[in-house]
């Protein structure tokens, strides 16, 4: 099994590009399945989630297609057959496979998904996907693990407000509504970047979608929508993590191809400590930073501090010279990272949603597992920083959400290899 070294307490120098977005694009190659047409997507992150859904839609009907020239560029195009199955040996390993059933019902009118897989950071229920879809017409049942689901008249808009804030259901629900028939209005909607993007490219391929006020999405049904060439947007939660990585261990580290105002809810947050950022147009240089006092942060929905980058900051905020704490108001399960970064040195203590995070001497190389994909590179960040030799293990979960994580970093100076 695989894991990466990482002999720390180098100086990162030199430039880091930050990939798509993972988030943003499996939905939009979800998307691929509500038109004929090819879909050809440029700024595709190579990841094994990526990998997962092109294998997912595949077997659905969908030709995914890599360009020989560009492995971030592919085509997809559906090819409307009678598969309407997700089946379990492919749903399993990923949640966002579920991104697939809103647009096979409006499609095909039916489908068949297995109950999806995906990182062990607390309950995530496709409850609020079902109800939502019911709305629109559509009839459910749980059957050996597989949510099957039928609407033989087709899909009718309606108005639908979610119970919670959820990003997958918002993503599902548009997907969906997009080839209903009438009028769609979605109250209570997630309203992170990666949802816009999906937004974004649908209207290029003829969706009628328009963003109301406060958090809600009117959806005008088309009867067919054609294929777009779309460029997916730079991962946030990547150039987050790459910043925190300068602010830990930084000589002059550019991070470039970022959006700044997806981040800027986590910048603001960042000048507070303070972190030594120089700012340009679609890049940042950042510095290892003296961090002064502790602060305390609520992960929250978009454009609240976005809980994947909370295990992250975990690690900068636990060179602070006073305490801090975090809230997890998102996820219930995902403090799981803490023990393997008090084995490293930090003292952080766990209270229900609630981590303390006391001012530590340093890190410590020790070798360490991860348990989740943003666990994984809280480690690490940690490990940059860190005297001495850390080994992670289970990197798997990396692989997941960072093209070529060692392979940026080592190009810009710190001493880390796969092996």
């Amino acid at each position: 099994m695989q894991k990466i070294v990482i002999n720390g307490g180098q100086p990162l120098r030199g430039v880091i590009p930050v990939s798509g977005s993972k988030n943003a694009a499996l939905p939009i190659m979800a998307a691929s399945i509500l038109t004929n047409e090819k879909l050809e997507l440029s700024n595709v992150p190579d990841l094994v989630d990526v990998k997962t859904m092109s294998l997912v839609l595949s077997s659905l009907g969908v030709n995914v297609a890599k360009s020989e020239n560009n492995k971030n560029s592919i085509t997809l195009q559906y090819s409307d057959t009678e598969k309407t199955i997700a089946e379990y040996d492919l749903v399993r390993k990923m949640r966002a496979s579920i991104l697939v059933l809103g647009p096979l019902l409006a499609r095909k009118r039916e489908a068949s998904v297995s109950l999806p897989g995906g990182c062990a950071i607390g309950a995530r229920p496709i409850d609020i996907h079902i109800d939502a879809l019911t709305k629109l017409g559509a009839t459910f049942e749980l059957e050996k693990g597989y949510i099957q689901c039928s609407a033989p008249k087709g899909l009718t808009g309606n108005k639908i407000e979610l119970p919670k804030v959820s990003v997958g259901a918002t993503e599902n629900i548009i997907m969906a509504a997009s080839l209903a028939s009438g009028e769609t209005e979605i109250s209570n909607i997630a309203l992170e970047p990666e949802v816009i993007d999906l937004i974004n490219c649908l209207n290029t391929m003829g969706a009628k979608i328009e963003l109301g006020d406060n958090r809600s999405v009117m959806i005008q049904g088309v009867k067919t929508l054609n294929g777009s060439i779309y460029s997916i947007i730079p991962d946030r939660i990547e150039a987050v993590t790459y910043i925190i990585a300068g602010a830990l261990a930084g000589d002059g580290l550019k991070i470039e191809n970022l959006n700044i105002e997806h981040i800027s809810n986590v910048l603001e947050t960042l000048k507070t400590l303070p972190v030594d950022i120089i700012f340009d147009e679609n890049s940042v240089t950042v510095n290892k930073s003296n961090i002064s006092e502790g602060i305390e942060i609520q992960t929250k929905e978009y454009p609240g501090f976005p809980t994947d980058v909370q295990a992250q900051m975990m690690v900068l905020m636990s060179m602070a010279k006073t305490k801090s704490v975090i809230d997890e108001n998102i996820f219930e399960n995902r403090f799981m990272h803490v023990p393997e970064l008090n084995r490293m040195g930090a003292n952080i203590e766990i209270n229900g949603k609630r981590a303390i995070i006391n001012p530590c001497s340093g890190f410590r190389g020790a070798p360490v597992m991860a348990t989740d994909l943003r666990a994984s590179v809280s480690l690490i960040l940690a490990g940059l920083a860190a005297e001495g030799e850390t080994t992670l293990n289970r990197i798997y979960h990396l692989d997941r959400g960072y093209e070529q994580i060692e392979v940026k970093l080592e190009a810009c100076g710190a001493e880390i290899k796969r092996v």
